[in-house]
């Protein structure tokens, strides 16, 4: 996916399992969307003889919208991507508004790798940055569990380094 910012810098892609967490996480949300009220009118009896054509309207409304979210944020992932230059991280995310974070390496002040059931059973973790600055805190979300590992110990080897420098 093109960027045009940072155009001459080589982002790494999140890790292509994180499709299918995306498509989990946000699937189970369109299922509660749409779900949700036509169950709630289902138990409630809210069906009457000429009614029920509102609610499959509705629920057909539902489900486009769910739909959407869920292609929405699969798009979103697949234009995430980040890069490891000599004296920052930089991370780009955005479909519409494109965003490139620069992450200096002298700025780390922390680097924790996360993971949860999801994550875990696709062996996938996510990075999160923390720096002096609140404004330029990351999170790289789907990276894989040795690549996680390998990140960390290289971020903090390098926020050690260029902090001494300070």
């Amino acid at each position: 996916m093109r960027n045009p910012l940072a155009q001459a810098v080589h982002f790494t892609p999140l890790h292509p399992k994180f499709k299918n967490v995306t498509l989990i996480r946000w699937g189970l949300l369109a299922l509660i969307i749409a779900g949700v009220p036509f169950v709630v009118a289902l138990i409630s009896r809210r069906f009457s003889s000429d009614g029920w054509i509102w609610w499959v309207v509705a629920l057909a409304i539902l489900v486009a919208v769910a739909v959407w979210l869920v292609w929405l944020a699969l798009r979103r992932a697949r234009v995430f991507g980040y890069a490891e230059l000599a004296d920052e991280l930089l991370i780009r995310s955005g479909i519409m508004f494109h965003r490139v974070t620069v992450v200096p390496y002298g700025r780390m002040q922390q680097v924790n790798v996360e993971t949860g059931p999801l994550l875990k059973r696709y062996d996938l973790a996510s990075v999160e940055l923390v720096t002096a600055s609140a404004g330029t805190d990351a999170k790289i979300p789907g990276v894989a569990l040795e690549e996680a590992e390998r990140l960390r110990e290289k971020l903090t080897a390098l926020g050690e380094a260029n902090m001494e420098g300070l």
